[in-house]
């Protein structure tokens, strides 16, 4: 059942792998996003913050929301191999996105990688969707249920499972523009070493703009002092706190940097 993916569960999943650092960023991300200009982005469900970093390291500001902490930790090891600059962009939050919503129309890239809500897919992409400013993206990676007899090795979790056109009819058709819905199949090497497809759904969508005058980057979802994490001077760029509450803040202003 989705109620068994919560804290517990992915804190256990994490402690009991090796750390993943150094992984490369998923590769629809980056056939996605690749093309996008640097802004603000939501990592929804970083994990070890492969993802997260690829973004800094492009010149976006990142929110990385993890519900584990341990996942957390390696993230942030893993991004200040990176340098300074890069772990600076990114504020580590530890947060529990089924209960906790980002601000509407904060962040220019949404994006989220086999999400495995406590709730339902559809309550959780809606969320992230109404997080995308107007003019922004939204990128939606899942595991696509697997024909019978397929070795996925994702068969065992039907509860994650989820299609393309699940995901777009989440998404009102007058305020997004669909450029990719489908299932993409790449090999992957199991725990036993051997190959085996795995088979994804790509969404990637485009808000469209809304009445002139409206802010696109106006409040911007990230934790106040106090709350869960903090990538400006209160605390230290990427240092993960706990906390219970999260609201929206403006941002903090930085120079307009690109790594070379």
């Amino acid at each position: 059942m989705p109620g068994e993916f919560g804290r517990e569960f992915w804190e256990e999943r994490h402690r009991t792998r090796s750390a993943g650092h150094g992984g490369p960023p998923h590769p629809h991300l980056v056939a996605e996003a690749g093309r996008l200009a640097p802004g603000t982005a939501l990592d929804a469900g970083c994990g070890e913050g492969a993802e997260a970093v690829w973004l800094a390291s492009r010149g976006w500001r990142v929110t990385a929301v993890d519900i584990a902490a341990t996942a957390l930790h390696r993230a942030r090891e893993h991004a200040a191999s990176f340098g300074a600059e890069v772990a600076g962009r990114i504020a580590w939050v530890r947060a529990d996105l089924t209960v906790r919503t980002p601000s509407a129309g904060g962040f220019d890239l949404v994006t989220t990688h086999y999400a495995h809500p406590r709730t339902s897919h559809a309550d959780l992409i809606r969320s992230l969707a109404e997080a995308v400013a107007p003019g922004g993206s939204l990128v939606v990676v899942g595991h696509h249920p697997p024909a019978p007899g397929n070795t996925d090795p994702h068969t065992g979790a039907p509860e994650a499972h989820i299609t393309a056109e699940e995901v777009v009819t989440c998404l009102d058709p007058g305020l997004w523009d669909v450029t990719v819905a489908e299932a993409r199949a790449r090999p992957v090497k199991g725990h036993d070493g051997h190959e085996a497809a795995l088979h994804d759904t790509v969404v990637s969508a485009r808000r469209r703009h809304a009445r002139q005058g409206h802010d696109t980057a106006a409040e911007r979802w990230s934790p106040a002092a106090g709350d869960a994490c903090s990538a400006y001077p209160a605390t230290g760029a990427g240092q993960v706190r706990r906390g219970r509450t999260l609201r929206p803040v403006r941002p903090v202003r930085r120079p307009a940097t690109r790594p070379e």
